[in-house]
Formats: structure tokens, C-alpha cells, sequence
């Protein structure tokens, strides 16, 4: 696991080699580049994977009919990526915890790597269960456990006389349980844009002072910046720390996912593609050891992927926020994968 984290977030890109003609070793940053077509893909059915929560994420068994999203693969513009190999792996995590820390795209992400393992290594005997909101998929042979923490805010959240307080400068109600991991993988923004009954908080406490809205751009940013302190008073050697970049919507007029079946054109958009993701870039620049899986751009350009109505909402409330799966999460993870392998 050592050598995959960058001293500074400053370089928002991670290096990889790459085999020249002449058999140099050159460089390139993976997250640049377009989609392309290739009809060996998906690399897992979902029907093989009995856990997968079908009603949100697969969109086939949900009637979607059309398959053209199932088959692009990520091509970075200046080098290539390895395939996804499962048992290489859990191999390199042999002994290990790795945690999903987030909302429903961590979520997302996590039954896409559980699937990509469990469909490569058929045979592999694993554990699933889930205690106290703790998801927790175990491959015993290896040793590795794969867990999921929903916390939508990463901040701490405290039910109280007045009703739920969201504490935007505390994590200690979760540090004890992210320390104890050996990998963290966290997310957060989406819950931000929440708002009304549909918000899982009903105060903001900041010190001494209680609020009861504030600018959701500058909450994430305070809560961020809280995160941010507790993750330079870790020790890098026993938890390694990385961050997904904003996962991108496609749910505001006039270009929303409703009944799109092909990826908008590349390469994907250079810079930052999102105001929250300013925001994630900027605070991460001052965390002294975190990965920035910087999957914004890219996933930009899959404006076919998302459930649509084919998720749980369906035609009422269709879907523009998460992806289908088999799709872009499994890209994510073989970036993931990518970023294991010393160069």
C-alpha cells in the first residue's frame, strides 16, 4: 500500500508511467483524456452480484433498454491504464480495512469495487453484513475488509433538545472509527444542496454561535477545512487518506440525463468543472498526506450513465445524480487500482 499517496494535493494529478516506443519511462496524467467505445465491456453482470442494492444502481434489471452506456472505457490521452485485477488487488491490501466514508456516491463506488472482486474471483469466499449503519464486505481469504460509513456531512451531527445539530467544526464523534482503518476513501458534497425536510440537519453550531441556515458553499468549506484538521493530525503511515473529487450531476436544464444514450464529446474539461470542487481543491492544497481521486472532469462527460428513470425513483423522481452500474464508478476504482501500482 506505501507509495500511492503524493506529499502535496498542490499536484491534483498522479503520475504514472508510461512505455515510450523506445522504452523510456514518461509520464501522464491519467484523468485527462476521452471515452471510447469497446464492446468487451462491462467487466462484471450485475446479476452475479446478489448484494448489489438493484433498485438504485442497475439500471438493466430496471428496464432500462438500451446498453450503449455499459460499453466505454476511460483512455487517458498520453498513456494507458491497467485492467481492473481483482486478485492483484486484495493481494496488495492483504490484511487490510479500506472505508467508504460519505453519501450514496460512496455508496455508489463501493458496491461497484464489491461487484469488480466478487465476479472476478467467483470462488473467493466473502462476508457481507451490516451493524449499526456499518457496511462491511470481507473476503476472509485475504484478510481484507471492504466497508461502507454513511456520513453524508463528515462533520458530526447530534440529536438535541432544539432537534439535530450539526457540530461544522467536530468529527471527534467519528475519528475513532476512520483511525482504525488502514485507507479511507471519503466524499461529501452532495447533502450540502439539500434543503427543508430533505436536509438531515436543523441547526449549524460553530463555537459558541448557532445558526439556524448558512450558505451551503461555505458550510462545505468550513466542514471541509474541519475535516482537513483532523487529517494532518494522523499518522500517514497507519492511515493512508484519499479524496473523491465532486461527482458531478446532470440534473439542471438544458442539458439534464433524461433520455441520453452516448457520453457528451471529449477530451474531458480541463480545471475545475465545479464550484464545490474549487472549494475541495483548495482545502486538500493544505492536507500534508491525502489523494485526490480527481474523477470531476471525466465523469462530466457521462451524461448517458446516470439511472435516469431507471433508478429508484423511476419516472417521478428521475435520477441524474448517481450512476448505473455496471458504468463510471467501476472506472473510478480501476483509477483506484491504477494509483496502487508503484509506477
Amino acid at each position: 500500500m506505501a507509495g500511492f499517496s503524493i506529499a502535496a494535493i498542490l499536484v491534483l494529478t498522479f503520475l504514472v508511467g508510461k512505455e515510450t516506443e523506445g522504452g523510456a519511462i514518461g509520464s501522464c496524467n491519467i484523468y485527462e483524456g476521452n471515452w471510447i467505445y469497446d464492446p468487451s465491456l462491462p467487466v462484471y453482470n450485475p446479476a452475479n452480484c446478489p448484494f448489489l442494492e438493484s433498485r438504485e444502481f442497475d439500471c438493466q434489471k430496471n428496464g432500462r433498454p438500451e446498453k450503449n452506456y455499459l460499453h466505454y472505457r476511460w483512455q487517458p490521452s498520453a498513456c494507458n491504464i491497467p485492467r481492473f485485477n481483482a486478485k492483484e488487488f486484495l493481494e496488495r491490501l492483504r490484511g487490510k480495512t479500506l472505508m467508504f466514508v460519505g453519501d450514496s456516491l460512496s455508496l455508489n463506488q463501493w458496491q461497484s469495487l464489491t461487484c469488480m472482486i466478487h465476479t472476478a474471483l467467483p470462488q473467493a469466499p466473502y462476508i457481507s453484513n451490516k451493524i449499526d449503519g456499518l457496511s462491511n464486505f470481507t473476503f476472509p481469504d485475504y484478510k481484507v475488509s471492504l466497508l461502507f460509513s454513511r456520513n453524508a456531512y463528515l462533520v458530526d451531527i447530534r440529536s438535541e433538545k432544539t432537534g439535530r445539530v450539526m457540530y461544522i467544526d467536530s468529527v471527534e464523534d467519528s475519528r475513532g472509527l476512520w483511525e482504525r482503518m488502514d485507507m479511507l476513501i471519503f466524499d461529501s458534497w452532495h447533502w450540502w444542496i439539500h434543503t427543508g425536510k430533505d436536509q438531515l440537519w436543523d441547526f449549524i453550531r460553530e463555537g459558541n454561535a448557532t445558526y439556524k441556515d448558512m450558505n451551503r458553499l461555505t458550510a462545505y468549506d468550513k466542514a471541509m477545512n474541519t475535516w482537513a484538521k483532523w487529517a494532518n493530525s494522523v499518522n500517514p503511515h497507519k492511515n493512508k487518506l484519499i479524496f473523491q473529487a465532486v461527482s458531478p450531476d446532470h440534473a439542471s436544464k438544458p442539458q439534464t440525463c433524461l433520455g441520453v444514450t452516448t457520453p457528451l464529446p471529449g477530451p474531458s474539461p480541463k480545471g475545475t468543472v465545479h464550484p464545490a470542487e474549487a472549494v475541495l481543491e483548495r482545502v486538500l492544497s493544505a492536507v500534508k498526506d491525502v489523494y485526490l481521486l480527481d474523477i470531476t472532469g471525466l465523469s462530466k462527460l457521462r451524461i448517458d450513465a446516470h439511472p435516469s428513470v431507471y433508478g429508484f425513483g423511476g419516472s417521478k423522481f428521475p435520477d441524474c445524480s448517481h450512476w448505473c452500474l455496471p458504468g463510471v464508478p467501476d472506472v473510478w476504482n480501476q483509477l483506484l487500482y491504477t494509483s496502487l501500482i508503484p509506477n
